[in-house]
């Protein structure tokens, strides 16, 4: 740079052809999605069970007060 010499600086150079910017990235995306979803699965699973009871749960009791016996046991007119 056409300065003064430094003194206690150290600078390190990698050869661009030495360089593995990438190397693994692949390998270690496919694992460390598998753990961290694979980690989630109680959570997301207590969650999905838990929305799929209410939701049948529902629908089994949409379909029964909608049904003859339903309007007749909720006192309704039909």
């Amino acid at each position: 740079m056409g300065g003064p010499t430094q003194r206690g600086v150290v600078t390190y150079i990698l050869s661009p052809f030495e360089q593995r910017a990438f190397a693994g990235v692949v390998h270690n995306a496919i694992f460390n999605t598998s753990r961290r979803v694979l980690s989630n699965v109680p959570y997301m699973g207590t969650a999905f069970a838990l929305g799929y009871l209410i939701y049948s749960q529902a629908n089994a009791r949409h379909a029964y007060l909608t049904s003859k016996a339903g309007h007749a046991a909720e006192g309704g007119d039909h």
